[in-house]
């Protein structure tokens, strides 16, 4: 498939917090800096890439602990422990001053695009989870029952392996492709033919340096696109 578009999205963009929902965080403000808060990092590779890829970007700079921009809407993580006590009234501002503008702003633009678009969705991940070191330094997440996205994740595969050498890259590694996420909403809307959804997920252990794995991340994603029958 060759793609016509390229769209970047960062659901874990920042830890921002609007000054009126502050006094959520008294007391607990150092959990806004952990990768509860956000994603350490991915903003930065996103931008890069972006610029690198001539691609738009869009990104959700609020904390993911007033509002998770990457659940649905029914989902029992859309808001945090910090956040979940908040009267109804203030759940429906959340959802219609931060969560719905950001998520129409990324359907738009792919409305827009000449398709089929490919949507990579950039995020990080935290190194130890449950006391137990990660072996992934990148991974592709995407719908293996996608003839597109199993085609697409292949080719990058390749690509980062051939790249990136001593990095452990892996398929639906450390999540699922199919979870739920901004990449399956978007799948409802739009045929394998028009979109392709891949999440990349980045080691946090390179956010401190993301020139050790940037450039070659870009080189990547632009030989995947120079390489479509």
């Amino acid at each position: 498939m060759m793609y016509r578009s390229v769209i970047l999205t960062c659901e874990h963009a920042g830890n921002e917090v609007p000054d009126r929902y502050n006094f959520l965080f008294e007391g607990h403000t150092e959990v806004l800096e952990t990768h509860r808060g956000w994603d350490p990092g991915a903003w930065k590779l996103a931008e890069y890439l972006s610029g690198h890829l001539h691609a738009p970007l869009f990104g959700c700079h609020t904390t993911r602990l007033l509002i998770e921009a990457n659940r649905s809407l029914n989902s029992a993580e859309l808001f945090s422990q910090f956040s979940d006590s908040l009267a109804k009234t203030d759940k429906k501002n959340l959802i219609e001053t931060l969560y719905q503008p950001y998520r129409n702003q990324i359907e738009l633009a792919i409305e827009e695009s000449p398709k089929p678009v490919l949507h990579l969705s950039i995020h990080s991940f935290t190194p130890v989870w449950n006391n137990v070191p990660r072996s992934v330094d990148i991974g592709i997440l995407f719908d293996q029952g996608l003839l597109s996205e199993k085609m697409y994740a292949d080719l990058l595969y390749g690509e980062l392996i051939k790249n990136l050498p001593s990095l452990t890259i892996r398929f639906n590694e450390p999540y699922k492709g199919t979870d739920d996420g901004i990449t399956t909403w978007l799948r409802n809307y739009y045929s394998n033919d028009e979109y392709t959804g891949i999440e990349l997920e980045v080691n946090q252990k390179f956010a401190s340096d993301l020139s050790i794995i940037q450039d070659k991340l870009a080189k990547s994603i632009r030989a995947t696109l120079l390489q479509q029958p």
